[in-house]
This record gives C-alpha cells, sequence and structure tokens, in this order.
C-alpha cells in the first residue's frame, strides 16, 4: 500500500439509506489513492455468524470491523478496510464486511411487498 495510506480502522464504503445507496467520498478517495496492486475479500451471510469478527482476523486485529454483543444485527450498509497483505508485500488487502442477511427486524415494507409479489 503507497506509505501516504494509513487506515487504523473501517470506514463505511456504501450506506444503505431508507431509499438509496450512497458512496462514501472519503472511501472512494482512499480507493484511488492506493498505486499497487489490490486483493479484494468481501463477505456475505447470515446476520450474528462472525462475519466481522473474521474480517478483523484477516485484517491481523483484534478489533476494527464493529462486533455486536446482542443477537441482533450490527453492521449496517458495506464497510471498508484497507490493510497490507499478510502474505505478499506489494500488495493492499481491501476487507469488505457487509450488513448480514436475514435479520426480522431490518425487513422494510418494500421488502415484504416484493417478496411476496410473484416475479417473472
Amino acid at each position: 500500500m503507497a506509505s501516504d495510506i494509513h487506515m487504523p480502522g473501517p470506514v463505511c464504503l456504501i450506506e444503505n439509506t431508507n431509499t438509496q445507496l450512497v458512496v462514501n467520498p472519503e472511501a472512494l478517495k482512499i480507493l484511488s489513492a492506493i498505486t499497487q496492486p489490490v486483493v479484494v475479500v468481501a463477505i456475505v451471510g447470515l446476520y450474528r455468524t462472525g462475519k466481522s469478527y473474521l474480517m478483523n482476523k484477516l485484517a491481523g486485529q483484534q478489533k476494527g470491523f464493529s462486533l455486536g454483543s446482542t443477537v441482533q444485527s450490527h453492521t449496517k450498509g458495506i464497510w471498508m478496510w484497507c490493510v497490507r497483505h499478510p502474505k505478499k508485500p506489494n500488495y493492499t488487502l481491501v476487507l469488505l464486511d457487509t450488513k448480514g442477511l436475514g435479520d426480522v427486524e431490518k425487513v422494510s415494507v418494500e421488502d415484504s411487498i416484493w417478496r411476496q409479489s410473484p416475479h417473472f
């Protein structure tokens, strides 16, 4: 990773608002400054199954991606953390942590209508 890029922790890459997906300009600036090859690792799965924990381990850190302490979904949107690749010194590892799937408390009315409607 270029020496001027230092991410002490993750930043939100994409925020899911009530009406649209919004890209964080700060995150785009960080990505644009990377001059090395990148390896991207994204994780998707059911909520509360350890996705953020695993991404912290891949970053080689105990803390970073926020971990919840309840059974409720914790991550919102897509979070990004750029770190040095642990095995390839001239590569940047871009970790993407996503909101968990299947959180019954986070299903919107639009999602419910869409899921109940026939799709062809």
